[in-house]
């Protein structure tokens, strides 16, 4: 069964992940508004109705924005930890809406999606990865750093969202104030082009077929910089940039043989408890 995943919108005006199988898929981030995202899911063919969750990485309106109207119109569960709920001010379902906690693993139909902490400067950040009879997509932006947790998981995946947020010399010349460019660049921030890039040299599995690179910023990056460094080193790697301006097309990965010598990561799979929103 294959894993379909595509960009909904990915950008600091809005971040929206889909993946999935021929059944049921779930979301990564609501940062769009709700018709906003029904609009781009129709064009891409992709039916509402297999969405069974939605998972949320930090509580930033980026990655927000759309939430509760979304998850109200489609009574749909909504993944979050504790900490990123209090911060976001949002107003959910308290029936529907569950925990989150550092390398968890959740069913969800034939999908097993493991949430693990990462570096950013959010109450409680967390990246995905969805997996299904052995194939992996990973969601990996808003990064500060790369550590050995996204090492692990980046080594697993036959596909992923990363992030390039920036060049590390047009942030530096730009008009971006010094605050600003200390949050970018201070280990809790993004992850730059070059940072990115390394991680892709160093860890990228044999078997990884696809790479979305994601997040980048309108103001201290360009898409054709980023598409040049990585194409060139590619491999059998398909590259793409994933716009800020609108969703890209539906990818797939389909069932590879379970690739040899590489880390498994297999805790009991657990539903999480409800979250106590008092």
């Amino acid at each position: 069964m294959a894993l379909h995943f595509t960009s909904i919108n990915s950008g600091s005006n809005g971040n929206c992940y889909y993946i999935g199988n021929e059944t049921e898929a779930v979301l990564v981030d609501v940062g769009l508004t709700c018709k906003e995202v029904e609009k781009r899911m129709s064009r891409l063919g992709l039916s509402i109705e297999k969405i069974k969750a939605i998972f949320i990485s930090h509580e930033h309106s980026d990655h927000i924005k759309g939430l509760a109207v979304f998850a109200k119109k489609y009574k749909l569960p909504v993944y979050i930890s504790v900490a990123t709920l209090k911060s976001s001010k949002l107003s959910l379902d308290e029936q529907n809406t569950f925990g989150l906690s550092h390398t968890q693993n959740i069913k969800i139909g034939k999908l097993n999606i493991t949430a693990f902490s990462k570096f950013h400067d959010a109450a409680d950040p967390y990246s995905f990865t969805v997996e299904c009879n052995d194939v992996r997509v990973g969601v990996f932006t808003d990064i500060g750093s790369v550590c050995d947790r996204l090492v692990t998981q980046f080594k697993r995946c036959h596909a992923a969202f990363l992030e390039a947020n920036y060049c590390a010399n047009m942030l530096a010349n730009g008009r971006y104030p010094y605050f600003l460019k200390q949050r970018i660049t201070s280990g809790r921030g993004h992850l730059s082009n070059a940072q990115a890039l390394d991680l892709f040299l160093n860890h990228r599995p044999d078997y990884m077929t696809h790479l979305l690179l994601s997040h980048l910023s309108k103001d201290n990056n360009d898409p054709l910089l980023v598409a040049e460094m990585f194409s060139n080193v590619s491999g059998n790697t398909l590259i793409k940039i994933a716009s800020r301006d609108q969703e890209s097309e539906v990818y797939f990965v389909s069932n590879p043989s379970k690739p040899k010598n590489t880390y498994h990561f297999d805790p009991s799979l657990h539903q999480p408890e409800q979250l106590n929103l008092f």
